[in-house]
């Protein structure tokens, strides 16, 4: 039996037990994870800046407080999210008791990403332990020194018979997707999303799929232009450019392209110096596979900022590519590092059509002071996420679901979507042996009575509001004594 076998396989004795399911084990495991994220932050820290050089400050903000939070969230609204569910009743019901009532799904495999992998690995966690789940933690292999951290840290707090963890390749990864799962959540790009999807296919396994894609940004001519290009590269350039809903490129009229170009450049140097390989705050590509995908992309397209890099190093700086065109190489797939490509078009209605003729990305950004082209844009895209005038933001919105569509994703995280996704909604309805009589008209023989009765309650079901209900509960009280009293006769 290989070693993913026997964490599945003990992750799967584990959760039998039942021991997961008690909010008061869900409880103490999110303390206990709350407690690794505060007393451990320097060695998540050390192992951050080995793997993409994140400073200390910056995986506080960008990885663990946004845990925290989501920590200090799911513990005040567990008991609430878990609880039976009450729901609308037609008259049939009226009677019953009638509820939704979450309960766990199973085993989850949890495959995380390497660009953010404390945030995109351990928040789906928190929400498979909270729905009651156990869980197979599968960090990405890319970040060596952080996937060694969780590895060594994870079993120190949490019960590690309920959340092994499992570190390696490519091969474990696919001996990980051969074995059964109640639940796969996939945090990565479409290519690997397909494999994923078609391995649990094999177990008719339902999956989280957490993909990308080229989010577009449009720049009104009207807007405030120093903020929004503020706003875009602080968006752009975060984490050198490796976040999933970093905006991928501009789309702006001729007339404003200069200005956008002075003041991207005016919040470069304010951000990350006029040296940014110097900055504490500025990154590096992860990898040099990585470093030679993104700089060939900038081939056919002209460097109007940055440009700089250092193959040793994994460093390219913030840059900007004008005379950019669809047939580009920067625009054929999503660029994942700090090439901001900005494209012309006529106006609001080309910058549509432009974003509508590729695949529906996992954020769009509009920045303009105008509400009717940013409610244009909304009715006639499609996105996972539109945000106006600011970038990335929404992730840390537990409220709003986070997740794709079509290409960039299926299903959705964050708050209680994540509780909702890694649980089973299960329909409860409790009815009594009694009042038999109403039931008479579902019964054979049928009848045309019977089908009128039938066709009242179940296409006009009336809503009677709480005295309604009341009476016809005595109503239908009186017609089943009338109806047994016939059939006793």
């Amino acid at each position: 039996m290989s070693r993913e076998q026997k964490a599945v396989e003990c992750a799967r004795k584990a959760f039998q037990t039942g021991r997961s399911k008690p909010l008061e084990h869900r409880m103490r495991q999110l303390r206990n994870l709350l407690r690794l994220l505060v007393e451990r932050k320097e060695e998540i820290a050390e192992a951050m800046k080995k793997d993409i050089y994140r400073s200390e400050v910056g995986v506080q903000l960008y990885e663990t407080l946004g845990l925290e939070a989501e920590i200090d969230l799911t513990m005040k609204k567990l008991s609430e999210w878990a609880a039976p569910r009450p729901v609308g009743k037609n008259i049939m019901t009226i009677s019953d008791t009638v509820y939704i009532q979450p309960e766990p799904l199973g085993v989850v495999l949890i495959i995380g990403a390497w660009n953010y992998p404390w945030a995109v690995t351990i928040q789906p966690l928190i929400g498979a332990i909270a729905a009651g789940n156990a869980a197979v933690v599968k960090p990405s292999e890319v970040c060596v020194h952080t996937s060694k951290v969780m590895e060594d840290l994870l079993p120190l707090y949490l019960d590690k018979e309920l959340y092994p963890v499992v570190t390696g390749g490519v091969s474990e990864t696919q001996e990980l997707l051969r074995q059964r799962f109640d639940h796969v959540f996939y945090t990565g790009n479409s290519v690997v999303g397909k494999l994923v999807m078609a391995a649990a296919a094999k177990h008719l396994t339902p999956v989280t799929l957490e993909l990308g894609g080229k989010s577009p940004c449009y720049i009104d001519k009207n807007c405030d232009i120093p903020v929004a290009c503020r706003r875009i590269t602080w968006g752009k350039y975060s984490n050198c450019g490796q976040t999933c809903i970093a905006p991928d490129y501009i789309l702006c009229e001729p007339s404003i392209q200069d200005r956008v170009l002075e003041e991207i450049k005016k919040s470069i140097k304010a951000f990350y110096t006029e040296d940014p390989k110097t900055c504490p705050d500025y990154g590096r590509i992860i990898n040099q596979r990585h470093f030679k995908r993104v700089m060939a992309m900038t081939e056919d397209s002209t460097i109007a900022i940055g440009g700089e890099h250092d193959e040793s190093t994994c460093y390219i700086a913030p840059t900007v590519l004008k005379d950019v065109k669809r047939s580009s190489k920067v625009m054929q797939e999503e660029i994942f590092g700090p090439l901001l490509p900005i494209l012309t078009v006529a106006g609001v209605d080309e910058a549509i059509s432009f974003i509508n003729k590729g695949e529906k990305p996992l954020a769009l950004y509009v920045f303009s002071p105008d509400d009717k082209v940013i409610k244009k844009v909304i009715a006639e895209t499609s996105s996972g996420a539109v945000l106006a005038n600011d970038c990335l933001v929404h992730y840390s919105v537990s409220a709003l679901p986070f997740g794709g569509v079509g290409n960039s994703g299926m299903g959705s995280y964050h708050g209680k979507f994540s509780f909702d996704n890694l649980s089973h909604l299960r329909s409860c309805l409790i009815k009594k042996l009694k009042m038999e009589g109403v039931n008479d008209m579902r019964y054979p023989p049928h009848t045309a009575k019977k089908l009128g009765w039938a066709r009242f309650i179940m296409v006009r079901n009336p809503d009677l509001g709480w005295i309604g209900r009341m009476s016809l509960l005595a109503v239908l009280a009186v017609v089943a004594a009338v109806a047994l009293q016939r059939f006793l006769q």
